[in-house]
């Protein structure tokens, strides 16, 4: 492989590398809890589309409710440090 010498070629390997942990976090064990599973999703959501930017759902719909809170709470970092935070979650995971 060429070295990576700009921002293009650095992107593209952890663009690759976060692709590869979605795969991995779907094999995460079912004892998974919710908090960390929540904290995969927002981080996935900030790493593909950036800051949320949907309505907050109704007080009823305490899944949707949660989901947006976990995406929310990334509100301003970059996409590649949520792509970043995404693969050590999934690492620290599968330690677990």
């Amino acid at each position: 492989a060429a070295p990576r010498t700009n921002r293009t070629a650095a992107t593209m390997g952890l663009k690759e590398d976060f692709d590869k942990a979605a795969e991995e976090a779907k094999a995460l064990p079912a004892s998974t809890s919710q908090e960390d599973q929540l904290i995969l999703y927002g981080l996935f959501k900030q790493a593909n589309i950036g800051d949320n930017t949907a309505p907050k759902p109704g007080m009823l719909d305490f899944k949707g409710k949660a989901k947006w809170e976990a995406y929310s709470k990334n509100k301003g970092m970059s996409k590649d440090e949520a792509m970043e935070n995404y693969i050590a979650k999934v690492a620290e995971l599968q330690e677990a």
